[in-house]
């Protein structure tokens, strides 16, 4: 597939308006919800205008209703992503915390609520950058601002900058390498791991409230 010339933008098009006059089908999420499915799910090759609509139930006018055109969808689909994955990412990292450690349990958190970071949808994007060269450019950025924000909170807590630059590297490295290598775990296996990976991450014994409060967490979490 040739380049994509993609607006670095999570701003909609002037076509993305909020839902067609008179008896409505679909609304413009419900074309984005579906096209995000088939990206996860078989790649931005099958991000397809006649697909979606054929499988929405409705004519190629509800699509230009909302979007200019297959490229506007494509770039609503990559401002969603920023916005639910970076965006998320931002947000917990730079929730108020007492402690290194219960900021790190901040970012685990992003991890494993519903409708946090989805992991499976950051890897169908970077798989997309592998033949577009915009989109590449748009995780670039987007991976230096997840990096800057975990280590602005590492220098929250005293760490020098040097050094609160590596630990922000080793700790978004590892969870991005955690799904990239698809380990088979249990819930309760990982958490298992959850106060020897927070000494890890900070150099810091997590107090036991800190690991019962988030162990709670993750496991309601993972009940929903």
């Amino acid at each position: 597939m040739a380049d994509t010339k993609l607006k670095q933008t999570g701003e909609p098009g002037d076509c993305a308006r909020t839902a067609l006059p008179g008896n409505v089908k679909v609304t413009r999420e419900d074309w984005l919800s579906l096209a995000m499915k088939l990206l996860v799910s078989h790649g931005v090759s099958e991000v397809k205008v006649l697909s979606i609509g054929n499988r929405l139930g409705v004519s190629r006018s509800s699509f230009y209703w909302y979007f200019k055109s297959r490229e506007d969808l494509l770039n609503q689909l990559l401002g969603k992503w920023e916005q639910t994955n970076t965006g998320v990412l931002i947000d917990y990292s730079q929730r108020e915390a007492a402690t290194i450690t219960e900021a790190v349990t901040n970012f685990f958190r992003c991890i494993v609520v519903p409708g946090g970071f989805d992991h499976r949808l950051d890897f169908a994007v970077r798989e997309w950058a592998r033949r577009d060269k915009a989109v590449r450019q748009v995780i670039d950025r987007s991976d230096t601002a997840r990096h800057e924000a975990l280590m602005r909170m590492y220098e929250r807590f005293g760490y020098p900058p040097k050094e609160a630059d590596i630990r922000a590297r080793v700790l978004y490295y590892q969870q991005i390498g955690y799904y990239a290598l698809e380990l088979s775990e249990t819930l309760e296996d990982r958490l298992s791991r959850v106060e020897g990976y927070l000494y890890c991450f900070t150099g810091v014994h997590p107090s036991r409230k800190e690991v019962e409060d988030f162990l709670d967490f993750a496991r309601n979490a993972g009940q929903t």
